[in-house]
């Protein structure tokens, strides 16, 4: 089968920190073998689509409280993305869980980013600043991100890459959540994607 890259959809929730690193390592070739189609938020002020407008990528909104369900958004979602005939799904901060169905659809075709160094301060309520709050109490010297495959369990598919960072002695939640997105999470993500969409092609190109 002669394709020449993966189509991508990346979901988000917020800012879209990640979609833009996303963004610059598409531009700079970092990721050539996969192409950011798509951008689905849950949240119709995520500034991350003002992010996916500037880069001219398509974006659409599909929230929970418009579907009326759950279950019904993710049918929204899957139908976008199949419409769209997406091949690999990035979550980058996309503040849902994703059910059983969901993810047993698209096995091994969809990648996280969680800010520590799973197994460490993850699963179900870890999110966002709370994980770093949890790195700081713990007292914990390294601390970093993960790329993972995605399954049922919250944080708990495949492991790709990670990367430590250091913790420093005046810490605050904060600074160190800035440290582990600038030092590991913009980095290992799109490392990830393009590791993924280039073993994806090959497995296209045997068959």
């Amino acid at each position: 089968m002669d394709k020449k890259y993966i189509n991508i959809a990346v979901l988000v929730s917020g800012g879209g920190t990640n979609l833009q690193a996303l963004i610059n390592a598409q531009n700079k070739g970092v990721i050539k073998s996969g192409k950011i189609r798509l951008v689905i938020s849950n949240n119709k002020n995520a500034y991350a689509l003002q992010r996916a407008q500037k880069a001219g990528i398509s974006s659409c909104v599909i929230t929970k409280k418009d579907c009326g369900s759950a279950q019904k958004m993710e049918e929204n979602i899957i139908k976008t993305l199949e419409e769209n005939q997406i091949d690999l799904i990035v979550l980058a901060g996309f503040m849902s869980i994703l059910s059983e169905s969901f993810t047993k659809k698209y096995d091994r075709r969809i990648i996280n980013v969680h800010p520590s160094l799973i197994p460490s301060f993850c699963g179900e309520g870890y999110y966002g600043l709370r994980v770093h709050e949890a790195a700081l109490k713990k007292g914990v010297k390294l601390t970093g991100a993960t790329t993972h495959f995605v399954n049922e369990i919250p944080d708990g598919g495949e492991i790709i890459m990670q990367k430590a960072v250091n913790i420093k002695a005046d810490d605050t939640p904060q600074t160190l959540q800035k440290r582990v997105m600038r030092l590991a999470e913009w980095q290992i993500l799109p490392k990830s994607v393009e590791k993924i969409s280039q073993e994806m092609l090959n497995k296209l190109e045997e068959n």
